[in-house]
């Protein structure tokens, strides 16, 4: 079944390393809520809350990303793992997620697909749109 959702991510939490090898290299560890801006209520029912923790290597607000992510709903919740890239000029990320546990009524949750990722209206604010195939 493929499903799209739109989420609304929030920085809570960031800590950045600069590496001194070059300029602009930096090491970034990530903390951000969301919520559904857009999105179906399935097996699992409503929204309940999202995390994840994410981290990027940036040469110049460029570079590759990955990290975690708890999707919690009323009866159970989605364990997902992610890995993308970060273009700086045009502060898009683009890529892929794919669960590897499920809890509740997704307890035998399978799912994979693609996400991109956009600035919002204030910073510290993203807009996540994912889109991908689920089998339970």
């Amino acid at each position: 079944m493929i499903r799209k959702a739109t989420y609304k991510v929030r920085v809570t939490r960031r800590e950045a390393l600069h590496v001194h090898d070059e300029f602009g290299h930096s090491l970034q560890l990530v903390e951000l809520e969301g919520e559904p801006l857009r999105y179906e209520v399935g097996v699992a029912g409503e929204f309940v809350s999202r995390r994840s923790v994410n981290f990027h290597d940036r040469v110049g607000g460029s570079g590759p990303m990955q990290g975690y992510t708890v999707t919690d709903f009323q009866y159970g919740s989605v364990y997902s793992r992610f890995e993308g890239y970060r273009d700086g000029e045009s502060k898009l990320t683009t890529g892929t997620w794919k669960v590897y546990r499920g809890t509740g009524k997704l307890a035998n949750l399978k799912g994979e697909g693609k996400f991109e990722v956009k600035a919002g209206e204030v910073p510290g604010e993203f807009i996540l749109e994912m889109e991908g195939d689920y089998e339970l």
